[in-house]
């Protein structure tokens, strides 16, 4: 039995994973991958103490930081999926493709995946222009026009990494106001004369006969939500950053989770609905996700745990 079960591997859990094995927590870390999605992108700027990382060298580091201090105290499971979480009479049961953990407590920092586009066409031209990764694909499209759908932090720092060398960038996003986005990164973005933002529009179909052939993207249909006018963008690549989808279905049967999915957490110290289960990072329903805040709410778990532990 252990005293604490990690779930997760992005920066949530491996700062956790840190701090219980500084303070010798006898722990079982399961995750498929480490580095959470900060793997995706080619320059991250604001994690605190570094200038500008790559995703791929944020997660080594991850990774390295991590096996310093496991030792024998952290023992680290990757390319492992945990499918379910169960509360027993000693503790919880973490069931996953693999073996089976038992642990006193479990930490949640199962982060989520990328929200799919929906609209007729996306299914059937993924990988064929509609992309979900500018860092692994964006450079297919070198002097063409695409298209970003999504107007938070995701879909601008996509869109910049695009006007590198992309022809044209049309970025198109349902509200009326870039709220959820970083002030510094819109204007720098706004600022290039081959970028244009189409604000209150939604795609409605992504259509295919482009430059690269009838079998992949050609234009995206998009709606105006105030005029209802319709009209085609002609682009050949289409980069959707339109959220996260949390994964939280291991724990949906133990602890509460609000409309989206998230897990409700205490912002004081992460404990969801469960005693003996806290939860960090993009898998809960906190206000805003970023590294640097994941990071530090798998750290206020952790604490919490450790002096939770120390009462049972």
């Amino acid at each position: 039995m252990y005293d604490l079960a990690i779930i997760g591997g992005g920066p949530a859990g491996v700062a956790a994973g840190v701090y219980a094995a500084r303070k010798r927590l006898k722990t079982i870390f399961i995750t498929e991958t480490i580095g959470g999605q900060s793997m995706d992108s080619t320059e991250i700027q604001n994690w605190i103490g570094t200038q500008k990382i790559s995703g791929l060298e944020l997660a080594k580091s991850f990774e390295a930081h991590l096996k310093a201090y496991a030792a024998d105290i952290v023992d680290i499971k990757l390319g492992v999926r945990v499918d379910r979480v169960q509360k027993t009479a000693s503790g919880f049961m973490v069931y996953t493709d693999k073996n089976t953990f038992g642990a006193l407590a479990v930490l949640v920092a199962s982060g989520g995946v990328r929200r799919k586009l929906t609209v007729p066409g996306a299914q059937e031209f993924e990988n064929k222009g509609v992309t979900y990764c500018a860092s692994c694909d964006g450079l297919l499209f070198a002097g063409q026009d695409v298209a970003v759908v999504g107007g938070g932090n995701a879909g601008f720092e996509t869109a910049a990494q695009l006007l590198a060398y992309a022809k044209s960038v049309t970025l198109v996003h349902r509200s009326g106001e870039f709220s959820k986005a970083d002030k510094a990164t819109v204007d720098a973005v706004m600022a290039y004369p081959n970028f244009k933002a189409l604000t209150n529009t939604e795609p409605v179909e992504v259509k295919g006969g482009g430059i690269n052939g009838p079998n992949f993207v050609g234009a995206l249909a998009v709606k105006n939500s105030a005029t209802g006018a319709v009209q085609e963008i002609p682009v050949n690549g289409v980069f959707v950053e339109v959220g996260m989808l949390p994964t939280t279905n291991l724990v949906k049967e133990l602890v509460e989770l609000d409309q989206y999915g998230r897990i409700v957490v205490d912002a004081k110290n992460q404990r969801t609905s469960l005693d003996g289960v806290w939860a960090a990072g993009d898998c809960t329903d906190e206000l805003y996700h970023q590294n640097n805040i994941a990071a530090g709410d798998g750290v206020k778990a952790l604490e919490d745990i450790y002096f939770w532990l120390k009462r049972q």
